[in-house]
């Protein structure tokens, strides 16, 4: 067997595999190849603080290190899911060490560094503009949320990206060449590998370590590995996803914007994958109710109720059953009429009261349920609208006196808006002919 399995214990594939030079890295060709950012840094020789952002597997801690090796410098590396302010303190001491016995600068690389608290964070500040260290976070959450402003706006930003199939498969043949030199792999089941990596080079090399575990422990060897073999042999993860981070935004995110675009293959991809990630269906109800709100409105008030009624259904039959009742609330939301007329009419009238005056209430509008306040005018020339011609009471007036009237709500040319827009401009003309009488 190859030196993956000769060691005592056994080094993981992944560390094996760790690039030792930028050459030897698979991925991020938008940083690394010639005359790209990260490319021109390590060529330069002069090291500056960086942020690299990106889901797991992506090569942060590997970049982090080989940047050490570009820039000549001490690496100290420290993880924010174990570390506090005594690990900072020792890393500090460390550095201070370093400079002063060897005149050598340090790189500190903190991994998940969106896990330090702000005091945590803001202990590194001082030695960031010092000189002291070269400061390297790593994180998979946005760091325009995650890192203190502060020390955000003294590190360059790196978005690192999930690999490609092709990249995989450049992996898959490293890894395969020295786990398993000896074994071959139907194409079916290198697919299958690449699929269920989902973009993650630590997880693809994992699963190439299971599958060599799994050979390992059959006594007659297994000389090929096909599709079955695989399934059989892996446990398989799910999907990329986070219930709150910003893989979690950007699903829903395309999930709404497909729905608003009238697109229902894309409005179903995206509300299948959040499913498949492990969201919760009824946030995902939720949404598709504010979707059928805020973007359908009164073009069609059916993708309203029929919205609230998946909403009722899942509750009612749960997982999976119930979440069929979701499928087709997005499709119909998405083949909908689409307007905003309403949710934008809400919005400029919240605005404007939020900054408006209090304005009195006209007396004709007012309530009378006492002598007193008819005998004070409340209530005094009210007009039924059920007694006027139409039904309505041409040139009455139900905003406070000397408000202009806003306009708030303008009926969009779709759907049963395109009869709430007629209806309107009907009233308008009344309210005309009223006011020249």
């Amino acid at each position: 067997m190859s030196s993956l399995f000769d060691s005592t214990p056994p080094t993981p594939l992944a560390e094996a595999l760790r690039p030792k030079t930028i050459d030897e890295v698979i991925g991020q060709s938008h940083l690394l190849t010639p005359g790209k950012p990260l490319n021109l840094a390590f060529g330069s020789g002069r090291p500056h603080s960086m942020i690299l952002w990106g889901p797991p597997g992506v090569g942060k801690t590997t970049l982090a290190r080989l940047s050490a090796k570009a820039f000549d410098r001490n690496f100290i590396a420290i993880s924010a899911v174990l570390a506090g302010v005594k690990e900072i303190r020792e890393a500090i001491e460390q550095a201070q060490q370093n400079m002063a016995q060897y005149g050598r600068q340090t790189i500190l690389f903190v991994d998940e560094i969106h896990r330090f608290n702000k005091s945590q964070q803001d202990a590194l500040l001082p030695h960031v503009e010092s000189g002291l260290f070269t400061f390297i976070g790593a994180t998979t959450e946005n760091p325009s949320f995650e890192v203190n402003s502060a020390l955000l706006s003294r590190a360059q930003v790196y978005v690192l990206k999930s690999l490609t199939s092709d990249e995989l498969k450049k992996l898959f043949d490293r890894a395969h060449k020295y786990a398993l030199p000896s074994v071959e792999f139907e194409s079916a089941a290198i697919d299958s590998l690449i699929l269920n990596a989902d973009g993650d080079a630590r997880r693809l090399l994992n699963l190439v370590e299971q599958i060599a575990n799994a050979i390992a422990g059959k006594n007659g060897g297994v000389g090929k590995i096909d599709q079955a073999f695989v399934e059989n042999a892996l446990t398989i993860q799910a999907r990329r996803f986070d219930k709150s981070g910003d893989h979690f935004y950007d699903q829903i995110s395309a999930l709404h914007k497909s729905v608003r675009g009238s697109n229902p293959d894309a409005a179903l991809y995206w509300l299948c994958r959040m499913l498949d990630g492990g969201a919760d269906p009824r946030y995902l109800a939720r949404r598709i109710i504010r979707m059928a709100w805020e973007d359908i409105g009164l073009a069609d008030p059916r993708a309203i109720q029929l919205a609230n009624d998946a909403a009722q259904t899942y509750e009612r039959l749960g997982s999976p059953e119930g979440e069929l009742a979701l499928g087709q609330a997005v499709i119909y939301l998405a083949v909908a009429s689409k307007s905003n007329a309403s949710y934008k009419a809400f919005n400029a009238a919240r605005a404007y009261v939020a900054t408006d005056q209090s304005k009195l209430v006209p007396n004709h509008l007012r309530n009378a349920p006492t002598k007193l306040m008819k005998e004070l005018g409340h209530g005094k020339e009210y007009r039924y609208a059920h007694d006027e011609l139409h039904g309505y009471a041409a040139g009455e007036s139900y905003l406070p006196e000397n408000m202009v009237e806003p306009h708030w709500y303008q009926p969009v040319d779709r759907g049963l808006e395109t009869q709430i827009a007629e209806k309107m401009a009907f009233l308008r003309k009344l309210d005309s002919e009223a006011k020249k009488k």
